[in-house]
């Protein structure tokens, strides 16, 4: 059994067997000593699939390397090592009156895993993606050398790195441009909308006006109900708060339940709740940060209530010529199968181009949903979902992934051979070894590391 302190947080994928310690893995690749495949960066585990985990190696404990080396409070550039969490990072920064341009929904990963995973969150339509903010890094590979990588040095592993999923070598630092905000607080706006082409009418002019949008859906309503939910929007508080909250959560769920707490009925109790809770008054409200982005960090280990067998999260995006079809159609693939989402969020991708060799954000529409595992009922809905998503021109998010076949991720990534060209050989991941090493690897490997 492996160690579940290096887990992923979907928990239904077996943990990391075997870890070692940042300054052991530095130590071994400084000597070009590093085998074949035997290594992974891990940052918080905050991956619901198994990018980061090496199930034929070990993984790399990166949290010890947890220093903010400076920070400038005229530009908004931090430097940072790997290990440092975003909750630290906004708590420096913000009494200067800067926050990060991108967060996606939780503040407990790592600035390396940020950038591996090339995260986005609700300002995508006006910021892109993590990697449009990063300024530099430095990346030691089992050659033994340490690269210092940008967008005018080594620029190849610059953007194989960003989105590269911890596969072209270990980030030991990095410096990221954050934003300048007038505050911490947010104006928070929750407008109702009866069905999906509501949504569809509202989503563009919502992401014009507003800094951060995204949408929840009622995944389980049917019949006049089907598709509704709530868009909501906000943009930083001209008066308001500038010192970081408490990243304690004040909620934690202690021991792993016997079962699936997060079953049907309670979902369909919890969403007429939610939507009426939230939907009551479109009036716009100044909230708190952390509320507004990562609102499940405020109960720690709210991922046990899936049940021991844990869950799976699938995240799509499609072109949006395609979306008034693609995404009513794999929310009733959901429905259909019996399957109810926890969190169901919908968002609008815009154009911001990210550095990144692979990224998942595109143009388009972008459906998460989030599905206790099941076991072959899940895993039959999940293949589902990844067809009709494929089918309209779409792709499947790798970085939450824990089961897309093979041919899903060449599909929604026809470049990986660029990656698997620039990769480290020393470096490996379940989910890279399952997917890119059953293929073809020798058509496309022509490219090579600077």
């Amino acid at each position: 059994m492996g160690d579940r302190r290096f887990g992923s947080f979907g928990r239904a994928t077996p943990p990391a067997r075997k870890a070692i310690a940042a300054d052991e893995a530095i130590a071994l690749l400084k000597r070009g000593e590093a085998k074949a495949g035997s290594l992974l960066g891990y940052g918080n585990g905050r991956s619901y699939g198994d990018s980061c985990q090496n199930d034929a190696g070990m993984v790399v404990d990166m949290r010890p390397l947890n220093r903010i080396r400076s920070f400038n409070p005229e530009t908004g550039v931090v430097e940072a090592d790997a290990g440092v969490m975003l909750c630290d990072i906004i708590a420096h920064a913000a009494p200067y009156g800067f926050f990060p341009a991108v967060v996606p929904g939780t503040q407990f990963v790592t600035l390396g895993g940020a950038i591996a995973n090339d995260v986005h969150g609700k300002s995508h339509h006006r910021r892109g993606t993590f990697g449009c903010h990063v300024e530099s890094f430095t990346l030691l590979r089992s050659d033994g050398r340490t690269y210092r990588c940008s967008e005018t040095d080594n620029v190849r592993l610059f953007k194989a790195t960003i989105g590269g999923m911890g596969l072209t070598g270990l980030i030991l630092s990095a410096s990221i441009k954050l934003m300048r905000v007038p505050s911490l607080d947010i104006m928070e706006r929750a407008t109702p909308f009866r069905d999906l082409g509501e949504f569809f009418d509202l989503a563009e002019a919502a992401d014009q006006a507003n800094e951060y949008a995204v949408a929840w859906i009622d995944q389980l309503a049917g019949g006049h109900g089907r598709g509704r939910g709530l868009l909501f929007t906000g943009n930083h508080a001209e008066h308001g708060s500038h010192a970081a909250a408490n990243a304690g959560s004040r909620l934690s769920v202690p021991v792993q339940p016997p079962f699936n707490v997060l079953n049907r009925p309670f979902l369909t109790v919890f969403n007429a709740a939610y939507r009426w809770k939230k939907g009551k008054s479109s009036v716009p409200r100044q909230v708190g940060y952390q509320g507004f982005f990562f609102p499940l960090d405020g109960v720690r280990d709210w991922n046990r209530l899936y049940g021991p067998r844990g869950l799976f999260q699938h995240q799509s995006v499609v072109p949006e010529q395609n979306a008034r079809h693609t995404v009513p159609a794999l929310l009733e693939a959901a429905r259909q199968a019996g399957q109810g989402s926890f969190l169901t969020v919908l968002k609008r991708f815009g154009d911001v181009g990210s550095p990144a060799l692979l990224s998942f954000p595109r143009p388009g529409y972008t459906l998460t949903l989030d599905f206790a595992n099941r076991g072959e009922r899940t895993l039959r809905l999940l293949a589902e979902l990844d067809r009709i998503t494929v089918e309209a021109g779409g792709a499947v998010n790798p970085y939450k992934d824990a089961r897309m076949s093979p041919e899903t991720f060449a599909a929604s990534f026809p470049q990986w051979q660029r990656l698997e060209a620039l990769r480290d050989p020393a470096f490996q991941s379940g989910f890279w070894a399952r997917t890119a090493k059953r293929m073809d690897i020798g058509q496309g490997s022509t490219e090579a590391a600077e």
